[in-house]
């Protein structure tokens, strides 16, 4: 099979990782693939905050933890008070996702972008996992100030990296009733 086809079907979001940190040299390949995912009118709106300190990502769960348990969607905010719940599984590495506001496609070039990735990672044996919850951290100005995020940009992702605790699972079965053709 096609190795990309294979990495495409073999990637699985990871929620559980080893403590120790991912490799520089494996890191950087996994950003450069971000900076290398098509955007509208390749504007490349994107930005990329890499945290590898422990208390950092703890602070930036803890803050996300805080705006989900006050939400009015009952199933965030739930996971919001849910104690044991950290948003990022506890991974050595986490890799906020943000984008110019007056962009003109910056969620779908930051999904692009993590999707780079998250592929990446597969490809190489990292596990990892797309976080919508991080943005919500991000809400306060001061928040954004601290990790640099660009004046005039917004956090749509996180993405969380480490090695695999354990071999993917088998993929769940995928609904094949999805495709219309005109021919």
């Amino acid at each position: 099979m096609n190795q990309v086809i294979e990495t495409i079907k073999n990637r699985r979001s990871v929620r559980k990782y080893q403590k120790n940190q991912i490799k520089g040299e494996e890191l950087e390949k996994i950003l450069e693939s971000a900076i290398h995912a098509p955007t509208g009118h390749n504007e490349q709106p994107w930005h990329f905050t890499i945290i590898q300190d422990k208390d950092l990502i703890n602070q930036i769960n803890k803050g996300a933890k805080e705006v989900m348990s006050r939400m009015d969607v009952e199933w965030i905010s739930q996971m919001g008070q849910t104690e044991p719940l950290h948003i990022f599984h506890h991974a050595p590495t986490v890799i906020i996702v943000s984008a110019r506001k007056d962009a003109v496609t910056p969620i779908p070039d930051c999904s692009a972008a993590v999707q780079n990735m998250l592929l990446t990672a597969e490809s190489m044996d990292i596990g990892s996992c797309w976080i919508g919850f991080a943005k919500f951290h991000f809400l306060k100005i001061e928040n954004m100030k601290k990790f640099s995020i660009p004046e005039n940009y917004e956090v749509h992702f996180g993405v969380s990296l480490g090695y695999k605790v354990k071999k993917n699972p088998k993929p769940l079965p995928r609904n094949q009733n999805v495709f219309n053709y005109f021919r």
